[in-house]
């Protein structure tokens, strides 16, 4: 369950800045950069940072999620 606390919309892992978040994601910081300026995954500004929420890069992953073909 998502749980609004002090430190945002987080369930309860810390949010990741974008270095953080290409190296959960293994992509480069320009990919992470993309996904953000198409609005593909949701962004936190807080001051002159970006923030990530893992939650919302688990769920990007599991939309790109393809299955095998057997």
């Amino acid at each position: 369950d998502m749980v609004q606390s002090k430190n945002g919309p987080w369930r309860r892992r810390p949010p990741l800045a974008i270095p953080a978040a290409a190296d959960y994601l293994g992509t480069t910081v320009r990919h992470v950069r993309r996904l953000i300026a198409e609005r593909r995954v949701t962004s936190y500004r807080l001051g002159g940072r970006v923030l990530l929420n893992p939650d919302d890069l688990d769920e990007l992953l599991a939309r790109s999620r393809r299955e095998a073909v057997r």
